[in-house]
Parts: C-alpha cells; structure tokens; sequence
C-alpha cells in the first residue's frame, strides 16, 4: 500500500446495528486523535441518522464524512476500497453480502477485517482470494468479534507465557467458557439461519462439522476430533462441560493461526472449547439442558417450515439487538488450560460488556485501527489470514490498553 489513502478506515455497514456501536466505539474512545475514517452503506439518510447520533457523543464529529456503496456492486466498493487503508465491514450475513468487498479489498491493495463467524464463506475467500491477497501483500482477516478473537488471541497469549516460563509450548489447550451474560442481534440470528439454509448441501454440512475447514490443502492433518456436541466431566476444570455453539469457528480460527505459523506448537497440537458449568448435580443438569437445547435448534433450524417460523415469532430480526444497559452490564469470563506433560498453565480472558455487542465492537474497532495505525509492528503475514497471525501481540496490547479484554495468569489451577 505504497500510494496515500484519504481514510486510515472506513466502517462500512455502519447503519446496521453492530457497524453503529463500532462507530459509537471510535466516536467515544479517539477524540484526541489524528484518526482518519469515515462511516459507508447503502442509504444516506441512515447515514445522516447515525452521524447525528455520534456528534451527540463527539461534537466534533460534524464533519466526518459520509459515503455509500452497494454489496451488489463491486465497481462501488472498489471506488471504497480505494480511498482507505483498511475497510472494517458488518454487513452480513456475509456468504450473502461479503464476497465482492473482500474482492474489492483485495484487488485495491486494502486491508480488510470483518465479524463474520461463517467458516463456508471464509473457505470461499480463501479459495478464491489468499494467493492473490498475499501477491498484493493484502490481510483480510475476518473473526474479528466474539467469534473468535478471545479463542485465537487468548491461545496465542498462553502460549507465549507457556514459552517464557517453562521454555516449550502447551501440546493442548482446552478453552472454557465461563460466566456469561450477553444478548443476541438479529444480525448474528440472520447469519446463522443462513448457514443452516447452506447445510442442505452435503459439502456445506461436511464443512461445518470437519475440525479442519479452514486449515491449508497441502498441510497433513492432525487427529482432532469433531467438537462436543454431548456432555462431559473435565478432570482439569473439575466441573461438567456441554458444546458451546461458536466452538464451530472458534476453533477452525486457532487451527488456522497455527497452521499459518507454521504449526510452532508441534503437528500434535490439540485444541477444543466447550461451555463449562459446576460441579454437583445441577452443574450436570444445566449442562444436559443446554446440549439438548442446540440439538433442538438445529434440527428446527434445519427444517424449511419451521426455520420458517423461527424468524417469523421467537428470534430477533435483522436491526434488532440488546439494549444499551444489556450491553453494559454483559460481561464474559474464558479460562484456557494449557499442558504438556506434567506442565500446566492457567489463563482467564475477560470481557466487561456484553460479548457479542458491546465487547465486540471494542474488538473489532481497534482491529481496524491496529491494521491502519500499526502496520510496521504487525507480523508479515498476508492473505486471508487470522487475528492471531495477522496482528498478534500488537491487538493483545491495544485491546488491553483500551480496557476492551484483560489477558491474565492464573497462578493456581482454575476451578469452575
């Protein structure tokens, strides 16, 4: 990216209600700042609605500047991609409305980071676009939310403190999501049904549930097994586990990181991530109630009809989401388990907003701005890539440093 850009990001989907709480991230946190960016979409007097909102929180946002494009259009969001260093998209879901920017990204020589948790459409883009994004020295990351940077930046943080303390790296690490209080957006709910839509094809089904969608064609395979769909005891955590429903990308995404480093954990690295619950009884029951609520969804979700009447009555639709005191309340807690041989290490990553909105919106703002502000620290690694690989130890710092995530040592094993 030799030639100067107008914009440093430019947030586009920023009418949608994710793109706008970005905005409201960046319109809050960089006031004193020489940020270059902008806010992009279909409609302009969405536009004009959402900037009004944000001179509320920042007067001197009165001139920041408005542009629109259309996802069906590619020569549009070329002209976008164009104009700025990074283009930072919520507009979804993604297999739908995604494609033709990251092409645009990557034939204008832009960065590119998105919160799509859709692994078919991330191994569309990688067979379509990484050879030509790394010729074009581009890094299109996508997972840049929820899903999946406490997964893929919280193993690269045990990892390195494995390293420094003990001089070798975990051969597991088993990811635990702990207390959790969040809602869910329309948005996410779209995305997901569209995936179950795409299920009807027998290589998308194979997709979703191969542990290695994701990972290189001419790298070997580990022997990882599928993600946990039932429920188990955890001698490590000592409580009961049941399948956490993002595991689907969480950990494709960390497969990926490694592989794309060049499997520096050893081909027998081992990686999974489950939802954990106490011990006792009731630890045991919620867990039984959790696993048999997913199975109920999917196989509802995976039926026309009643998919049908899904989004008609119970779930949220597209532009809906939880209020701004649920999103201030939420918080998340993840404990990681990391060993090798009789080594453990112990991390607990923590969010202080709701995961899915408030914290992600954190996590995918300073994304952004790290790929625009911080390009001579990043890692060389182009293509479609990874939080992880893409930006490392810079986003860990800058998400600390923006209190967005906490990334701590626990010193005593973790219990649930």
């Amino acid at each position: 990216m030799a030639e100067a850009r107008t914009y440093d990001v430019i947030f586009w989907g920023a009418t949608g209600f994710t793109g706008q709480l970005a905005a409201e991230y960046v319109a809050k946190h960089y006031t004193d700042t020489s940020l270059k960016w902008a806010i992009a979409g279909r409609n302009q007097s969405k536009l004009e609605t959402v900037k009004a909102a944000l001179c509320e929180i920042n007067p001197a946002l009165s001139s920041l500047p408005l542009l629109t494009g259309d996802s069906m259009d590619l020569s549009s969001l070329k002209d976008l991609a164009a104009q700025t260093k990074v283009i930072c998209t919520t507009v979804g879901p993604y297999a739908q409305y995604g494609a033709n920017m990251v092409q645009a990204c990557v034939e204008e020589g832009t960065h590119y980071c998105d919160l799509t948790g859709e692994s078919p459409f991330i191994q569309m883009m990688i067979d379509a676009h990484h050879e030509e994004a790394q010729k074009n020295k581009v890094k299109i990351v996508h997972c840049c939310g929820y899903d999946s940077i406490p997964s893929d930046l919280g193993v690269l943080f045990l990892q390195q403190q494995m390293k420094k303390r003990h001089d070798t790296y975990c051969q597991e690490v088993k990811y635990f999501v702990g207390p959790t209080r969040g809602g869910v957006s329309g948005g996410t709910v779209a995305s997901m049904l569209n995936m179950m839509e795409q299920a009807q094809d027998k290589k998308i089904r194979r997709m979703l549930v191969d542990p290695y969608t994701l990972y290189p064609k001419d790298l070997e395979r580990g022997n990882e097994e599928r993600d946990q769909t039932g429920v188990r005891w955890d001698d490590d955590l000592q409580s009961w586990t049941g399948p956490f429903v993002m595991a689907g990308i969480n950990a494709r995404v960390v497969r990926r990181s490694h592989a794309l480093q060049g499997l520096p954990y050893g081909k027998d690295f081992r990686y999974s991530e489950v939802m954990a619950f106490k011990k006792g009884v009731g630890g045991w029951w919620n867990a039984q109630k959790l696993a048999k609520g997913m199975m109920a969804f999917v196989v509802l979700a995976a039926i026309k009809p009643t998919r049908s009447l899904l989004k008609k009555t119970v779930l949220p639709k597209p532009g809906e989401g939880p209020t701004k005191k649920q999103q201030e309340n939420g918080f998340f807690h993840t404990y990681l388990v990391g060993k090798k041989g009789t080594q453990r290490i112990d991390a607990i990553v923590k969010g202080n907003k709701d995961p899915g909105y408030g914290a992600t919106a954190g996590m995918l703002a300073e994304s952004a701005i790290c790929l625009a502000l911080d390009q001579d620290k990043l890692p060389e690694a182009t293509g479609i890539t990874t939080p992880a690989t893409a930006m490392g130890d810079v986003l860990i710092q800058r998400l600390i440093e923006h209190d967005v995530l906490s990334f701590t040592i626990s010193e005593t094993p973790l219990k649930r």
